[in-house]
């Protein structure tokens, strides 16, 4: 059994199909030479998670017979992607979702035409022209990480030929403004805030300095601006795509599916001819074209305004998913966990995590209204993050939690605040502020060292509460006042908030002993 049997048509449906196969319904030569000739979509970032959510929500609109053109992925990165990832399998990946009930499902992806190389210094970059200058395009999309949308002067300076992503895309869309200043859409689907303005700013970037440098007009960045024409739309993400895993490939195996190989590139990209990801997923993104745009909505996805986009966005990161996910990360490193999932059979985490959802957290959330944020907050809990087949660690998920904090935690106190509810129902969430300043000691339960995750305030932090002793009650406990007024820490001064004291009695507990972390975390959740 491999991908390249079903390019061919060589193969067995009926064998593939038994052993829990799905093959696409659609004729893939026929896709490949419709979108050839009238190409409407090319994704920068030919990684997993593309392969795991957009295209194979395109290859389910495929499978439905309403529509007939499918995606070119262009790599901005990582060439040997397309070497190894994509080539040897004519485009074709297998998707494997992992269930949280420990099966998987799988499904062979085959919305990819091709797989090009967006660098000048490739023949592949002429064909990227010639798309660009079709009149057919609709939308240009990009999965490159929030730091593939960087730019610095040293770049800028290189003119036309940049090495960075959105300098090529600049000189792309420069191609598209040239053969008639036709429109098109500029989709980030990236995970991060804002991410559309993330993509136009970089954009920008270099179309100003080649305006400056006299390398393009004037009218080329007044049609990039102009919303009739090129449009930056938000987006919200939510797919956890983890790098091959193990056991996934002797299932695979198992089944007689030849194409279970991993590769590791020399620039460390993890990739395999499959792809295993969690099974739940969002795309939620701003409806704003201006050439039309494919039909994910057959695949999924879902269509918006701008400001529903936001409220979906603001509800992940403040209430449903992404507090829940800091909260067990420091706890969990103190209890000594290495895997999410396997908190989650700890019922003081569980019942911590699902009360800070659904009791302090849910009261101050606007619903966005295409998703309901209490079955949003169900799924992370009862399917996601017990998920046996998603290897995520506290450890990571731990990493740059000062920089989290102000956003997971404090909007929600704000808004607390600024509405006037009663702050005696906040307890578990100054209970994971608390456990913040134990955390930094860097020592678990058990007193046992462990090295907190990496974190650009760390130093700073750990300096703050080092006169703080374990096992000490009588000690001086004024290095906590200079933690929590921390705004640029916490998002606001918890003292001014009302939260202060209450915080700093949670920590006086945490300090206790040894035993302390998970004793003071039972009595207040089961208190709750």
């Amino acid at each position: 059994m491999k991908l390249n049997d079903i390019f061919s048509g060589n193969y067995n449906a009926t064998e593939w199909e038994a052993k829990g196969y799905q093959l696409p319904k659609f004729d893939i030569k026929a896709v490949r030479e419709k979108t050839a000739k009238e190409p409407t979509w090319v994704h920068f970032g030919g990684g997993n998670i593309f392969r795991a959510f957009p295209a194979a929500i395109l290859n389910d609109a495929l499978n439905t017979g309403k529509y007939d053109r499918g995606v070119i992925v262009a790599e901005t990165f990582d060439f040997e992607v397309i070497d190894k990832a994509y080539a040897p399998y004519n485009n074709l990946s297998l998707l494997v979702s992992l269930q949280s009930t420990g099966t998987i499902e799988k499904k062979v992806i085959a919305s990819v035409t091709e797989a090009l190389k967006a660098d000048p210094q490739y023949p592949d970059w002429q064909r990227l022209v010639e798309i660009f200058r079709n009149p057919s395009l609709q939308m240009i999309s990009f999965t490159i990480t929030e730091k593939g949308y960087s730019f610095n002067e040293a770049d800028l300076a290189r003119g036309m030929i940049p090495l960075f992503a959105m300098g090529k895309v600049c000189a792309l869309l420069y191609e598209r403004w040239q053969a008639g200043q036709m429109p098109l859409t500029v989709q980030s689907m990236d995970n991060c805030s804002h991410n559309g303005d993330k993509v136009k700013a970089g954009i920008f970037a270099y179309a100003e300095r080649w305006v400056k440098d006299g390398l393009v007009p004037e009218a080329f960045l007044s049609y990039l601006k102009d919303e009739t024409k090129i449009t930056f739309p938000w987006s919200m993400i939510d797919k956890i795509t983890p790098r091959p895993h193990e056991k996934v490939k002797e299932l695979l195996a198992k089944d007689g599916f030849e194409d279970n190989n991993y590769i590791e590139t020399e620039k460390h990209t993890f990739t395999a001819p499959f792809v295993n990801a969690e099974e739940v997923q969002y795309l939620v993104i701003e409806d704003h074209y201006t050439n039309g745009r494919p039909p994910l909505n057959l695949g999924g996805a879902l269509y918006t305004t701008r400001e529903t986009v936001d409220k979906v966005e603001t509800m992940k990161v403040t209430t449903c998913l992404n507090p829940l996910h800091t909260a067990m990360s420091i706890y969990g490193c103190m209890l000594g966990y290495t895997l999410i999932s396997a908190e989650m059979a700890d019922e003081d985490l569980r019942s911590f995590i699902q009360k800070i959802g659904y009791m302090e957290a849910m009261p101050v959330v606007t619903d966005p209204g295409v998703l309901n944020p209490y079955e949003f907050i169900g799924a992370v809990i009862n399917r996601r993050l017990p998920n046996p087949f998603m290897p995520d660690a506290p450890q990571r998920i731990a990493m740059d939690t000062s920089q989290k904090l102000p956003i997971r935690f404090g909007e929600t106190i704000k808004k607390y605040v600024a509405r006037g509810l009663d702050m005696q129902n906040l307890v578990l969430i100054p209970l994971t502020l608390a456990g913040y300043a134990r955390y930094l000691k860097g020592l678990k339960d058990d007193l046992t060292a462990f090295e907190p995750s990496p974190d650009p305030m760390l130093t700073e932090l750990q300096a703050i509460v080092a006169p703080l002793e374990i096992g000490k009650a009588d000690q001086d406990w004024s290095p906590l006042h200079r933690l929590y007024c921390r705004k640029d820490v916490f998002g606001l001064d918890l003292y001014e908030a009302g939260l202060g004291e209450q915080i700093e009695g949670m920590v006086h507990e945490l300090f206790a002993g040894p035993g302390a972390v998970r004793t003071t975390l039972h009595k207040y959740v089961s208190a709750r």
